[in-house]
């Protein structure tokens, strides 16, 4: 594998077969994440969730209540995207939504009971997208760590 770090400083040459497409990094992982999207849904509407509503409530459930700000930074989503996400599970009674009493610009997120119990659902969910995904719990982390570095990688680059 060619180290593309050390080629920086000059153009490298590609043969042509790698510009193809189906060839590209990006494109592998563009359509992964579109087919992950897909994968869920069915198993998201049993629950009444969307994929991005179900990455709101896992972080959630790993720490209960968290600022507005914080939810966004962990989930890369502006609060554009970020305040309908949050509306639609106050609305399905799954979080509540209220000013710091410390600080009232900021806004805290917590479960309800609702969404609290809803948590219960994660390893159904977890199982049915490794069964779809057909990959061992092993394979699925190293996947994973290797996407954290690129992504790593990637937001390092677009810095400089």
């Amino acid at each position: 594998m060619t180290n593309m770090k050390a080629q920086t400083t000059k153009t490298m040459e590609i043969p042509e077969e790698e510009k193809r497409l189906e060839k590209q990094l990006c494109f592998a992982v563009y359509a992964t994440a579109h087919a992950f999207t897909r994968a869920y849904k069915p198993i998201l509407d049993r629950v009444g969730l969307t994929y991005p509503q179900y990455l709101v409530m896992l972080v959630l459930w790993e720490r209960s209540a968290l600022p507005v700000k914080t939810i966004g930074e962990q989930l890369d989503l502006d609060s554009g995207t970020l305040s309908p996400l949050l509306k639609r599970l106050e609305q399905s009674g799954l979080i509540k939504r209220i000013r710091d009493l410390r600080d009232e610009r900021q806004v805290i997120v917590s479960l309800t009971p609702k969404g609290e119990a809803m948590k219960g659902e994660v390893d159904t969910i977890m199982t049915a997208i490794g069964k779809a995904a057909g990959c061992t719990i092993e394979e699925m982390a190293e996947m994973r760590d290797m996407l954290h570095r690129l992504r790593a990688n990637l937001g390092r680059a677009g810095e400089g």
